[in-house]
């Protein structure tokens, strides 16, 4: 059977997990690519190289986080975290955000390690997807 979840197991659900879907609008068209996240207070923390994902949250800034968690085809949980997304520019913020998401995902790769040691490279984007409405359905 499948129910609504409230908004506080709808946020458990993006709590417990690490990758999400990413959902923006690229030129009028949806887009959607998976995405290693940090979850802290109301936001949600990440960060990419240049690129398209970057490039259309920059022209639209609504976005989603979709984030599932599946034990089989009739047991499943999923919620959707909508926000906007906002660039981090001071060097500080991004530092520490850059060594939370490292501290997190150990097994980032190299180029990703370099990137958080040097948070003032520009080709790095951190970013938050400053969230203002979650939604979660189950099945059961």
């Amino acid at each position: 059977m499948i129910k609504f979840l409230s908004q506080a197991q709808a946020l458990d659900v993006i709590k417990h997990s690490n990758v999400g879907r990413l959902g923006c609008i690229d030129q009028d068209e949806p887009y959607v690519v998976p995405l290693n996240y940090l979850l802290e207070d109301s936001s949600l923390y990440s960060h990419s190289l240049p690129g398209k994902k970057v490039l259309a949250m920059r022209g639209n800034p609504r976005v989603c986080l979709q984030v599932d968690h599946v034990d089989d085809d009739l047991h499943w949980r999923s919620a959707i975290a909508f926000g906007r997304f906002e660039e981090i520019q001071n060097a500080t913020d991004r530092r520490n955000i850059l060594g939370k998401l490292l501290s997190r995902f150990s097994r980032l790769t190299p180029v990703e390690s370099l990137i958080a040691q040097d948070a003032g490279a520009p080709e790095s984007i951190v970013f938050r997807i400053v969230v203002d409405r979650i939604t979660g359905v189950e099945e059961t």
